[in-house]
């Protein structure tokens, strides 16, 4: 069976470094806030070329700490894409704000820019960009919108450690730019972590204070804040896989190149363009009988999975919250299968893949 993800397979390399970490950690005595997240903040900015990163419990709170950190009024309105995954959308309920649904490309899954515009109102001040799949998007249109209407810009890099758009790394664009390191992604811990960075003292100082319970020194709390820190442990893996980052991100890109060169046309493959580096954390195609593939494969022992199922504005959580038609949005959800494109897969089992799924499109 070639799994879709296995966790143990993808970490082993790095088990022996995890091991000095763990007990480099363990020894010191500090567990919450030390050595190791300091480092590991000062590494990640640096990787990334901005000059504050403070670590935070997950992505989620990175987004919802960001946003309250903008003190936006309340009910304000942020652009977010339609197709996003939902966390993305649950970050700006629960920092009192309204997301506004805005349809992707249906070529790249990212955020429209052309459609922005008409859904800007007066209520309109943030957009929140989501890197989807591993792809930037095309950042360049979104901040001449930003400058425009005086809106600020956040993004949501969960999927895109280490993907470029013009040769910048996301997560250098915008006011923030908010990571997730849960385990499957490209640069992932081993349990929830998260980041936020930014190029700002003022704001990086709000997101420290808001991550620690509203204070900036013990005892005494100047906001309403929240308890999320990434912990030392994590910190700890984290430092010792992004010093590999470059090479997991260059082994999928080798994976998505046997895909894009090997599948058949009857899938719609992801598209490459210039001025993108795409670093994979997903490689996604689609297909309209998505469904009968996904079990085809699954017969045939290649695991594949679904991102996402079901659109963010016809999950049941939403009903009272998000409206109007997304048709773009739900084709996407109704086509959309993820093929194994893990840093443990080899080159062989991903040619076995594309025979596999070949053999369906011929049928």
């Amino acid at each position: 069976m070639i799994v879709y993800e296995d966790l143990a397979r993808l970490n082993a390399p790095f088990f022996e470094d995890f091991k000095k970490a763990f007990n480099l950690t363990l020894e010191s005595g500090w567990y919450v806030l030390g050595e190791q997240v300091r480092s590991f903040e000062a590494e990640f900015a640096s990787f990334l070329g901005v000059q504050f990163c403070s670590g935070v419990a997950s992505g989620l709170d990175a987004m919802v700490i960001a946003l309250k950190a903008l003190d936006l009024p309340p009910d304000s309105e942020v652009i977010v894409p339609a197709n996003t995954y939902i966390a993305t959308i649950l970050a700006v309920l629960q920092a009192g704000l309204r997301p506004v649904l805005v349809e992707p490309e249906l070529v790249t899954y990212n955020i429209d820019p052309s459609k922005i515009e008409a859904h800007i109102t007066k209520k309109t001040k943030a957009i929140l960009v989501v890197h989807l799949y591993g792809k930037a998007c095309e950042m360049d249109p979104i901040l001449s919108l930003c400058e425009k209407h005086g809106l600020r810009l956040l993004e949501d890099c969960a999927q895109s450690h280490g993907a470029t758009y013009k040769g910048r790394l996301t997560g250098s664009f915008g006011d923030f730019g908010c990571f997730s390191f849960y385990p499957t992604k490209n640069l992932g811990a081993l349990g929830d972590a998260g980041a936020i960075v930014c190029n700002s003292e003022e704001l990086d100082q709000k997101v420290r204070v808001l991550r620690n319970y509203g204070s900036a020194r013990k005892y005494y709390n100047d906001v309403v804040g929240l308890n999320s820190r990434l912990d030392e442990i994590q910190a700890s893996f984290l430092r010792v896989k992004l010093k590999r980052l470059n090479d997991i991100n260059k082994h999928k890109k080798a994976l998505a190149e046997i895909y894009l060169s090997r599948l058949s046309d009857e899938f719609i493959k992801p598209c490459v363009r210039d001025g993108f580096s795409d670093v994979f954390h997903i490689f996604n195609i689609r297909h309209p009988r998505r469904d009968e593939l996904k079990a085809f494969l699954h017969a045939n022992g290649v695991g594949a999975e679904i991102h996402y199922p079901v659109a963010p504005h016809r999950q049941n959580a939403m009903r009272a919250v998000l409206n109007g038609e997304y048709p773009i949005s739900e084709l996407i959800h109704d086509t959309t299968l993820s093929l194994p494109v893990s840093y443990f897969h080899s080159f062989d089992e991903v040619n076995q893949v594309c025979d596999i799924a070949n053999r369906f499109a011929s049928s």
